[in-house]
């Protein structure tokens, strides 16, 4: 079984098409390949061209499947299909065109669209992580976001939710890092307090690719903060029981309410104490939506 995905070249998109990959990977009974071909390699009038030959120059084996995320590979995903129409094309997104042009529609739930006909819900986009079950009693993780759209950045929130997190767990590592979004001084006034000693402080800048990744493995909670919603979603796969800590919300949509579901059913805590975080779940979306693609 060959996958071909359609890359806009975007880290969270490439993840999503990664996640969805390797679940059909690890369900599936026969060999699953998977390959990624950047859109400008694809150009509209080229693949137009191809029409009914079964082939194209850019593509290294006919695909049996072809994935695409970005608002740009949407096109090129559906001439795809008519290049190789035996193939299922998949979108990993609302996409502009008609549902139905696609053979399967992934969607995160928080878009509001319903669950019908070749459209598939999912909580929180997808993503490559899965639950190795090696995490650690009592070691945590705490993520640090940053101010986007949605929220405001709010220091003393932060800092007051760490002191309360260090405070209530004595008897746990804790580990920290930052993103590119945290403010550059917050590690300056972070260090300044005296419980910041009860740390091991990682920047974003000077922890290796998927490293934070492996922290989640290892970590039994994690908590961040509510701005990075991906994160939430990526320490739910990763079997963590997970805190948000609360920062400012500049506005209510459909993003920020998902992480508000998120708590109403008991997925996440806003707890600072580490034994009264709702247990860990088996958050597997990636596979789930990979079981309905293979069947029959």
């Amino acid at each position: 079984m060959h996958i071909v995905y359609v890359s806009d070249r975007k880290a969270g998109h490439q993840s999503q098409a990664l996640g969805l990959y390797k679940a059909m990977q690890r369900l599936s009974e026969i060999d699953v390949t998977f390959e990624e071909v950047p859109i400008e390699k694809l150009p509209v009038f080229g693949l137009f061209c191809s029409f009914r030959k079964n082939q194209y120059e850019a593509i290294k084996n006919i695909p049996d499947y072809i994935f695409g995320v970005g608002s740009h590979t949407q096109l090129r995903v559906l001439l795809l299909g008519r290049v190789f129409p035996k193939t299922k094309t998949v979108i990993l997104m609302k996409p502009n065109f008609p549902f139905a042009w696609f053979d399967h529609v992934v969607i995160p739930e928080h878009d509001g669209v319903p669950e019908k006909g070749n459209v598939i819900l999912t909580q929180g986009v997808l993503n490559p992580i899965v639950n190795e079950g090696r995490h650690q009693p009592n070691r945590i993780l705490i993520a640090l976001g940053g101010s986007s759209k949605r929220h405001q950045w709010n220091e003393q929130k932060v800092l007051s939710a760490i002191e309360q997190i260090v405070e209530k767990n004595r008897n746990s590592e804790i580990i920290l890092t930052t993103s590119r979004r945290t403010p550059k001084e917050f590690l300056d006034h972070l260090k300044a307090k005296p419980y910041s000693e009860s740390l091991q402080i990682f920047p974003v800048e000077h922890t290796p690719q998927g490293w934070i990744f492996e922290e989640m493995q290892k970590a039994e909670a994690v908590w961040v903060t509510e701005d990075s919603v991906s994160m939430i979603y990526e320490a739910l796969t990763a079997g963590c029981k997970v805190g948000v800590i609360e920062v400012d919300r500049l506005k209510e949509d459909r993003i920020t309410r998902s992480v508000s579901k998120l708590d109403e059913q008991k997925l996440i805590s806003s707890t600072t104490q580490l034994d009264k975080l709702v247990a860990a779940t088996a958050f597997k979306e990636a596979e789930r939506v990979a079981t309905y693609l293979l069947a029959p």
